[in-house]
């Protein structure tokens, strides 16, 4: 088998010219559309006709030429038969859920998660919808095989946890989730390209298209990809969570992403290179610091095993102030005082994002369980940005840390 190549897959695609044969596709911004043959109707109500099935449309919660298109791009990146997009990535992962579970089924997810996401399992989702959700340590596959029981329909990780960065082995998660009869579900927001995990497993794979993929933090989206059948289900007019709950994502916002994903190679390998960069002379340092790309990073091994090696280890380092109050004081010289990154929360921007998660996208989960996920107090999380010169970037962080007394000349 050939080794799986995103960016190939994405160029195989036929090129959607616009209406009158521009070179980048049409908006549609109906919320509706005509059918020349009232027969059809009925037939596309009762799933036998759509957009790949007679071109026909029905209204735009349902499927939008453009929102399409860019869920066929979706797919094509992540090597899945099918893909949808959402007006946010919580809409795409709760309307999969939703639709692979039902009332008092039981879910498997990683303890170190999105805090959005983990409110979504820990809280929301019992309460309104039965779901039985256990949280276990996903890096400890023989803590994770005792967590099955008869009624999982569901084991949910992320590709590159958030903000531990630890490495799901896919593979293995997916060969005992579909031991168990359940599916394997992959959150990739933080490393599009780097990893593919339809390829090496998993059954649906999400994104908060937000971040890295969009770009630009000036969009909130999501994607579902997977097979046709499991998409077509979301979209079944009667049971269809996407369908029903209406996550809908509005065409303009398609066609802009879709525009952003040509060059979204080019930002994932400069992401990368600068994150490496600085995580190994803070490694240099002595100082406490999270990357994969490091050798010494209990993951790296698996993570060089299921990446593809062309786009590195992904933006997103950590480094480890002991102490809110030093996280924040180190964040506060960066952006105030050096200009360096902002103090903000998501990520995937051309500019550096930090944040200290354990008060702000990890707050959700409480003391307790921010220990048990690896969440230190001090941890800040850095989405590395691409604007300026490398060393002129470097030489602002470092002086932050010298101000800090953390800081000693790297060669």
């Amino acid at each position: 088998m050939d080794r799986f190549d995103p960016i190939e897959s994405m160029a195989r695609m036929r090129h959607e010219f616009g209406e009158h044969g521009g070179v980048n596709m049409c908006i549609e911004t109906s919320t509706t559309f005509t059918v020349m043959d009232a027969d059809t109707m009925p037939e596309i109500f009762q799933g036998r006709r759509g957009p790949d099935t007679g071109g026909c449309y029905l209204y735009g919660r349902h499927f939008n030429p453009t929102v399409y298109v860019l869920g066929r791009q979706m797919a094509a990146l992540e090597g899945s038969e099918a893909g949808y997009c959402t007006a946010s990535g919580m809409g795409a992962i709760s309307a999969t859920i939703l639709q692979l579970c039902e009332s008092g089924d039981h879910v498997i997810s990683n303890n170190t998660i999105y805090g959005g996401t983990f409110a979504l399992f820990d809280e929301f989702l019992p309460r309104k919808a039965g779901l039985d959700i256990s949280f276990v340590d996903a890096t400890n596959l023989a803590e994770v095989e005792r967590a099955f029981t008869e009624r999982t329909r569901v084991l949910y990780v992320e590709s590159l946890s958030n903000p531990t960065l630890r490495m799901a082995n896919i593979p293995a998660l997916a060969k005992m989730a579909h031991d168990h009869g359940a599916r394997l579900v992959v959150d990739n927001t933080f490393s599009p390209l780097i990893v593919s995990p339809i390829q090496l497993g998993a059954d649906v794979v999400v994104h908060s298209l937000t971040k890295f993929v969009n770009g630009a933090s000036d969009i909130v989206a999501g994607a579902v990809c997977g097979t046709t059948d499991f998409i077509m289900s979301m979209m079944d007019v009667r049971c269809g969570s996407l369908m029903l709950l209406g996550p809908t994502m509005d065409p303009r916002n398609a066609y802009e992403i879709s525009t952003r994903l040509p060059h979204l190679g080019l930002r994932m390998i400069e992401h990368s290179l600068r994150a490496g960069v600085f995580a190994e002379r803070l490694d240099q340092m002595g100082i406490d610091v999270i990357y994969p790309g490091l050798e010494r990073h209990k993951d790296h091994a698996l993570f060089k095993s299921l990446a593809h090696p062309d786009y590195g280890f992904g933006g997103i380092f950590c480094v480890d102030l002991g102490s809110v109050a030093r996280a924040n004081e180190f964040m506060e010289l960066l952006q105030n005082k050096d200009r360096f990154g902002f103090m903000a929360v998501s990520l995937g921007y051309f500019e550096t994002l930090m944040s200290c998660s354990g008060v702000s996208t990890s707050s959700e989960l409480s003391e307790e369980d921010r220990k048990r996920a690896g969440i230190s107090e001090g941890l800040v999380r850095i989405s590395i940005g691409y604007t300026g010169n490398l060393e002129q970037r470097w030489a602002q962080f470092e002086h932050a840390l010298g101000e800090m007394g953390v800081a000693r000349k790297v060669t």
